[in-house]
């Protein structure tokens, strides 16, 4: 069985990683302390999002069938008409550290 990468392996192959890229002519770019990649005119645009473009939004295709298909699988089947009666089982009580102290039949 292969065993998982330790955290000082991780750190040896980056930082073998980050050598190779600088041997080959990469360069680091710095960046000032509490400096953000957001755009100063839009601080709270999500970068996620789609950017806006020229061509309008698609409409949605209305599915009203495979909804209800869906919606009908999810409920549950009714209980069967004759319950069987259910026995004592027993039931531990624990004390205020979580240790078991003596346990106790419920019905």
């Amino acid at each position: 069985m292969k065993r998982p990468p330790s955290k000082k392996d991780i750190r040896h192959d980056l930082e073998d990683q980050v050598e190779a890229f600088l041997r080959e002519g990469g360069e680091i770019e710095w960046v000032d302390r509490g400096r953000s990649g957001l755009e100063a005119n839009k601080p709270w645009s999500n970068p996620f999002h789609a950017s806006p473009s020229d061509e309008p939004k698609s409409s949605r295709t209305p599915v009203p069938e495979v909804l209800a298909a869906i919606d009908s699988r999810k409920h549950k089947k009714a209980a069967p008409a004759n319950t069987k009666r259910r026995r004592p089982r027993k039931e531990w009580i624990y004390d205020d550290f979580g240790e078991p102290v003596r346990w106790v039949w419920k019905e």
